[in-house]
């Protein structure tokens, strides 16, 4: 099974020669599996990279692809209507997110109504199911997917994605308690061999102003990995006014209190 991150950038994409190396997408990322379908977490802008490769293979083949939305934020859905995939006749889309099939749909189509985008989501080609989340652990692929609510304003999930003991755990747009550690967290994410979790902020900028954003700090990423014990922490949803200098300070500075921390670049591709 092959990961990948294709937008690691949070709030909006942005551009510049001082923000090439961890890119500037919003957020996004794919698993690829075994049986040729996708799992694809969020819809940022990031997600027009995988659409445009898989639109260039061409062909008749089916192509399956299931999108688990972590929320309707801005920057987490952008990218949809430029998602290659969703023009083409042989193409199934299922969405994923914790709201109702029907209000999914709605909140998805809105991108594209009215004014805002010349062709609507029901007119696009492509065969487009929606699916609120199972209260419990479910299967896609032959991988098991669960899920944990976040401190997020309107809410937010983080999604386990499982293949035997290997596991790995998305924890974007989420904010750490105002003491202690999230505990939900910790033990949802514990073991895992990737855990990518929100660094918007340095814990100066957090506290002179930005407190119930609903966004963390890389101290708070260290902490959380350290307690969960995971293998490997991937700094992500990185300040869109952060350089790759000010990222490379802030991987640095994490690794001082939990080694295993990288940051995750767009167009970084893991064996998992």
């Amino acid at each position: 099974m092959r990961f990948e991150f294709l937008g690691v950038r949070g709030s909006t994409p942005v551009s510049g020669k001082d923000k090439n190396r961890y890119g500037g997408h919003s957020p996004s990322a794919c698993l690829s599996l075994s049986n040729g379908e996708f799992i694809v977490v969020d819809a940022g802008t990031g997600i027009k990279k995988l659409g445009d490769r898989l639109a260039r293979k061409g062909g008749k083949k089916p192509i399956k692809i299931h999108i688990l939305l972590t929320h309707f934020h801005l920057d987490h859905i952008i990218g949809l209507p430029f998602f290659a995939p969703l023009y083409l006749p042989n193409a199934t889309l299922n969405f994923y997110a914790d709201s109702s099939g029907e209000q999914i749909e709605k909140y998805l189509s809105g991108l594209m109504a009215g004014r805002y985008f010349p062709v609507k989501l029901r007119e696009t080609p492509s065969r487009k199911i929606f699916k609120k989340v199972p209260e419990k652990r479910f299967r896609i692929g032959g991988l098991e997917v669960s899920h944990c609510p976040l401190r997020h304003p309107q809410g937010s999930l983080s999604y386990k994605i499982k293949d035997g003991k290997r596991q790995i755990v998305f924890a974007t747009d989420t904010e750490h308690p105002p003491s202690g550690l999230d505990e939900r967290l910790v033990a949802f994410a514990r073991g895992s061999e990737i855990f990518i979790y929100d660094a918007m902020f340095t814990p100066e900028e957090y506290e002179s102003g930005r407190r119930g954003w609903g966004h963390s700090t890389w101290l708070a990423a260290a902490e959380v990995a350290r307690a969960a014990e995971v293998h490997n922490l991937y700094l992500s949803h990185f300040n869109p006014d952060h350089s790759d200098k000010e990222i490379e300070r802030i991987v640095s500075l994490s690794r001082q209190k939990f080694p295993r921390t990288y940051g995750a670049r767009e167009g970084v591709e893991l064996i998992f």
